[in-house]
């Protein structure tokens, strides 16, 4: 096809201009290979120019099968409605369904009991029928207290007391691998760390199989748990839709941080697949530079301008699933039948034949004509979701290698009430407007380079504001006992063996050889501070020790995941460890926990508290695990108060539990930039002790625990978060651009120069417009600018000693004495404000 002329919408080439330009250079890299095989993913190159079988952006599961590329053939050879193959799937289905059932009949309904979470036991409904195993499910305990909870509840979080006798978690498929556990896992999913062995997510409709010590009740509206089930089975109804509408062969489709997607297989160009030129011709440009767009937009999260696949009849086919409130239904199939059930879908059979151990089972979901591989949980049914909308499309490969089969992404959003849609899209129009990427650009913050791809070039402006909230963090160090220290960038390797970080965390470090030694750049603070401690002998009084540290750290992220300043290779943490005795681990979070309160509270930000328990393949004792969760929550409920935070069972780290904390800014979006967890392992690792004191034999000696903490996390992203937060209009005692000086005619600008000289010496960011501007435009100038005042000056003010006030909405606040204006700002300034 012959170059036509691109038309490059204004959007695009702000967005553009805005991307790091390594992204940049790895999207022109793949457009200049315009060609049939790669004009469907997008390739990037590193400095060697290998970047490997790796795609740039995480857009799949990992599964050992080096020998899948393109495994997709003939199983899509047109678009077609409702294909013959999904009524033999549902015939498999059926028949496998029989003798489940007939297993099913063999079960003894034993009495159980199950456990409210204030404590109260529940034997029985309202009719006085007893709960039983095999019979009675979540949705039946929730009805006994009532139909409102019942009918409002996503999923159940269970956690057993034990199991009756004839229940087998291997023949219910519990053991099997969860085929969507890599995609959520490198989303940042919440909720999908491993819980503890007898805590889990529960269908509401699902027979419970054993007395119950715990059972919480999941709403979308307070659980992350419930958001990810409520989307989970959204993109199952978005999969029912795109197999009914063009016999899509499904491959994945998981729940994200907010939304789902699902990756289906529609063959080629030649097959009626989705990747069209005419399919693009809104674009005005051709078919491998739609793509080039297509993973543009992906990288910074605007694709809704891509109509690979018309929107509307996905959307209306899932209103249809939807109205006809189809259940949902689990059923346990064997390795054998699953491979019967999913003949002819060669990604589903890739899946099974990978991920399912020969001998076991594992488990399906159908939801109409839908039968999907899924461990589940779900909702009860489809009419749980009141609103939906397909959101944006891509392309993408099986298993995220560049190499497979090219794939169509379709994302959507889901809620169980119309208003809260309508909200999302008006904050998604918000966030486009508030795109730190766009305002660091017109604000001239900062800047990127390909000589240093993936690391921020900090303006004057931009410098401003990363200085001063690093300022904030050491005033708080200051009042709050803590001992700044400056560590070495670089280390020699051995030390990240001793930390066990080059065993996990190796590919993403910065490695060099030094005289015949491997070294590397560090990426995190906590090793240093280890040796640092084991640098003399500590005593039980020297204890909290609380080290701080600004030291600058790198990560080997591949070029294309950079992402503005939320993902890049060069950054600042605000990170302190503490090394404490056991006995001070409450009054040490509790300080935390104030400490991150007041400053989220400056920033004009909520937040959430979750404590994290023992996972499965934690590390130590049980009984220090125990106490340590213990002092936790002690702290939190003096903190926060009882019923002021949740647990989140299981997910705590290998090394340690763990406070998450959750903040939402102006849009209601929620980051995780604060963390305070604790460390029993690393300690171990440096053989760190204090002399306790004690003269009893054996005790002498005992390890500290560690607290790792940070408040903002890395300052480039919280830089990012806020510039988002505020839209670009920073409060005084954040602006690089505090006071803009205005003369009405040039005879007065000898004293604004004095003013702002004035302004300056006592530390605050002032300008004079000198230009020869009209008024007007200079007043505009400042306001778009955003400079929090201007200060408007002629012959009267220059008489009095004043300046005219106005703000940066406009509003005119009147004259008044440059020496009154100091104290008010200084005042402003002092509060945050």
């Amino acid at each position: 096809m012959a170059d036509a002329p691109i038309t490059i919408p204004e959007e695009v080439s702000s967005l553009w201009e805005s991307l790091d330009p390594a992204v940049r250079a790895a999207l022109i890299a793949s457009e200049s290979k315009n060609d049939a095989e790669s004009a469907s993913a997008v390739k990037g190159s590193n400095a060697s120019g290998q970047q490997g079988r790796r795609a740039l952006v995480s857009s799949g599961p990992r599964m050992d099968d080096a020998s899948a590329t393109i495994i997709g053939g003939s199983s899509f050879t047109k678009r077609e409605a409702n294909p013959g193959w999904i009524k033999v799937r549902g015939d498999v289905y059926d028949a496998i369904k029989a003798k489940r059932d007939e297993e099913l009949s063999t079960k003894v309904p034993v009495e159980i009991e199950v456990t409210l979470p204030d404590g109260k036991t529940l034997v029985e409904n309202k009719e006085g029928v007893k709960y039983q195993a095999w019979r009675t499910t979540p949705f039946d305990v929730a009805a006994t207290i009532s139909r409102g909870l019942a009918d409002n509840s996503n999923v159940a979080r269970v956690t057993y007391t034990a199991y009756v006798s004839d229940y087998d978690p291997a023949e219910d498929g519990m053991e099997a691998a969860d085929s969507l556990a890599d995609a959520m896992g490198e989303l940042e999913i919440d909720g999908v760390g491993e819980k503890s062995k007898m805590t889990m997510l529960w269908d509401m409709s699902r027979a419970l199989v054993g007395s119950v010590s715990k059972i919480e009740f999941l709403k979308f509206q307070d659980d992350q748990d419930a958001r990810t089930t409520f989307w989970h089975s959204s993109a199952h109804v978005l999969g029912e839709a795109l197999e009914r509408l063009y016999g899509s062969r499904l491959t994945i489709g998981p729940p994200l941080a907010g939304g789902f997607y699902y990756d289906s297989y529609m063959g080629d160009s030649n097959a009626g697949g989705a990747l069209k030129e005419e399919d693009c011709e809104s674009l005005s440009c051709p078919c491998s530079y739609a793509i080039v767009l297509q993973s543009l937009y992906l990288l910074v999260d605007k694709l809704s301008s891509l109509p690979l696949v018309d929107d509307k009849p996905v959307e209306t086919m899932v209103a249809k699933i939807i109205k006809q409130k189809q259940k949902f239904e689990r059923l346990v199939v064997t390795k054998e039948e699953a491979l019967e059930m999913f003949t002819g879908n060669p990604f589903k059979e890739q899946i099974i034949s990978t991920k399912v151990p020969d001998g076991t089972r594992t488990t399906v979901y159908r939801c109409g004509d839908l039968v999907d591989l899924c461990r589940g949980p779900h909702l009860p049914n489809t009419g749980r979701i009141k609103a939906f909308a397909a959101t944006r499309h891509s392309a993408t490969n099986w298993l995220g290698d560049t190499e497979n089969d090219s794939l169509q992404r379709m994302y959507g959003i889901s809620f169980p009430d119309k208003k809260m849609l309508k909200v999302w899209k008006e904050n998604q129009e918000k966030a486009k407007e508030r795109d730190h990427r766009r305002i660091a650009m017109k604000q001239n913050l900062i800047m990127f380079h390909e000589l240093s791809a993936g690391s921020a070039f900090w303006l004057p402006h931009g410098a401003r504001i990363y200085n001063k909230l690093i300022s904030f963090i050491k005033e708080h160090y200051w009042k709050r006992g803590y001992d700044e220290v400056i560590t070495p960038n670089v280390y020699n390797l051995d030390l990240w063996h001793q930390s066990g970080h080059a065993m996990h965390y190796k590919d993403a470090m910065f490695c060099f050889d030094v005289e015949g030694k491997e070294w590397a750049m560090k990426p995190m603070n906590c090793p240093g501070h280890c040796l640092m401690f084991a640098g003399k002998i500590r005593s039980y009084r020297d204890l909290p020790l609380r080290y701080a540290d600004f030291g600058v750290l790198h990560r080997n992220e591949l070029s294309g995941a950079l992402s503005g300043l939320t993902r890049v290779r060069r950054f600042q943490q605000d990170d302190a460890h503490i090394f404490c005795r056991e006995d001070q681990i409450e009054e040490e979070v509790i300080g935390a926990l104030d400490f991150m309160k007041s400053v989220y509270t400056t920033f004009g930000m909520t937040y959430k508290l979750e404590l994290s328990t023992r996972p499965t393949k934690a590390l130590g004792e049980v009984e220090l695990w125990d106490r340590a969760e213990a002092a936790l929550a002690r702290a939190m409920d003096t903190f926060a108060g009882k019923g002021g935070w949740r647990e989140n069972p299981g997910d705590g780290a290998f090394y340690g539990p763990k406070i998450d904390i959750k903040v939402m800014d102006a849009m209601e979006r929620v980051h995780q930039c604060a963390t305070i967890q604790l460390d029993f392992q690393l300690p171990i690792r440096f053989d760190l002790q204090y002399n306790t004191g004690s003269k009893e034999k054996g005790n002498e000696f005992a390890r500290p625990v560690m607290v790792h903490r940070a408040m903002l996390g890395s300052v480039e992203r919280m830089f990012a978060v806020l510039c988002e937060h505020y839209g670009g209009k920073w409060p005084l005692w954040l602006s690089p651009r505090q006071v803009m000086i205005i003369p009405v005619h040039k005879d007065w600008n000898d004293y604004c120069q004095e003013v702002r000289d004035k302004l300056h010496d006592e530390g605050f960011y002032a300008d004079v417009d000198l230009s020869k501007s009209t008024f007007q435009k200079k007043v505009r100038s400042a306001q778009v600018d955003q400079y929090n005042f201007q200060l408007v000056v002629g012959g009267k003010e220059v008489e009095n000693g004043t300046v005219n006030i106005r703000t940066r909405e406009n509003k005119v606040e009147g004259e008044k004495k440059v020496d009154e204006l100091i104290v008010y700002l200084k005042a402003m300034r002092a509060e945050y404000k």
